[in-house]
């Protein structure tokens, strides 16, 4: 048969960790190419663009739409199995799950919403397009957001398994690439590990060092910053005589610590995990660009007489 489309691919990618254990992905992959019985051509079909393996990416963008319905768990990096969300469904015996049928998950539904208007419709449709009834420049524009969402969410579940040095070096490169900091040197010196699961410090506002700009870390998986974390933070700054902090944290932070930043006088930036994954997309930290696309539009001055 054919390269199943990534919808079709989503049941028997369930049904094939329905034993709970940990999968590699590779090996969920040769798992459906066998169930599907594909041949050695269609195993080895690349896709247009000529970068991945068809089957590959399909069950790829399977496992990613599963795992943000919260039907399966990223065990660590490449290798997954079923949450107990998913258990549920398959004793519901369903004949197809796709892209319709995640929709009654709150959170499938937020990840998809993710660069799109309030009114435009989800639907499901094939991994070519990922929205119907809008422009090809909004479903382009659509596509690019979820990537990216999705490449953000890959970033933070890579962070959370790296050490706390890394989490270091990871930090100053990010302040450095956003103008902080003066060089790697600089930066490096000024901040340093706080042994608490995060990192605190001072570092250089621009590379003259005209003023400083007190910084707190926090590599917290799941518990929220609260106000108690930032009053103590604010309380740092004091001896580094310090108008202005960045907190950044790979989880979030509560609405108390919000409303608390809001009324105070020096000038605290609060950084979340949804953050942190963007500025690092945004100053290349950590990521690499594997593909250019140029779109072209009509030049109306050549046609001018």
């Amino acid at each position: 048969m054919a390269v199943p489309d990534f919808q079709s691919v989503m049941l028997p990618l369930l049904r094939a960790i329905s034993d709970g254990n940990e999968w590699t992905m590779r090996d969920v992959t040769k798992a459906l190419e066998n169930e599907f019985e594909l041949t050695a051509d269609e195993r080895a079909l690349m896709l247009p663009s000529g970068y991945t393996r068809a089957i590959v990416n399909r069950v790829g963008w399977a496992k990613a739409y599963l795992k943000e319905a919260g039907l399966i768990e990223s065990v660590r990096r490449g290798v997954v199995r079923i949450s107990e969300d998913g258990k549920r469904v398959l004793q519901t015996m369903p004949n197809r799950i796709d892209m319709k049928f995640l929709e009654q998950f709150p959170t499938f539904v937020t990840f998809r919403r993710k660069g799109l208007t309030d009114e435009a419709p989800l639907s499901d449709s094939d991994e070519g397009a990922v929205t119907t009834g809008i422009t090809p420049d909004e479903q382009i524009d659509a596509a690019y957001s979820a990537m990216q969402a999705a490449l953000a969410a890959e970033l933070l579940e890579q962070i959370l398994e790296m050490s706390d040095q890394f989490f270091e070096k990871l930090v100053v490169e990010l302040l450095v690439a956003m103008g902080y900091g003066g060089s790697i040197a600089d930066a490096g010196r000024a901040v340093g590990r706080s042994g608490d699961g995060g990192i605190d410090g001072v570092i250089k506002e621009d590379k003259l060092g005209l003023d400083v700009i007190v910084i707190q870390a926090k590599r917290w998986s799941t518990t929220a910053v609260g106000r108690p974390d930032i009053q103590a933070f604010v309380g740092s700054m004091e001896a580094y005589r310090a108008n202005k902090g960045v907190f950044i944290t790979t989880s979030t932070f509560s609405a108390p610590a919000y409303d608390y930043v809001k009324q105070i006088q020096r000038k605290i930036s609060l950084i979340d995990g949804k953050m942190l994954a963007e500025l690092m997309i945004e100053n290349s930290v950590a990521v690499s660009s594997y593909r250019t696309i140029h779109l072209k539009r009509l030049d109306m001055d050549y046609f001018v007489e």
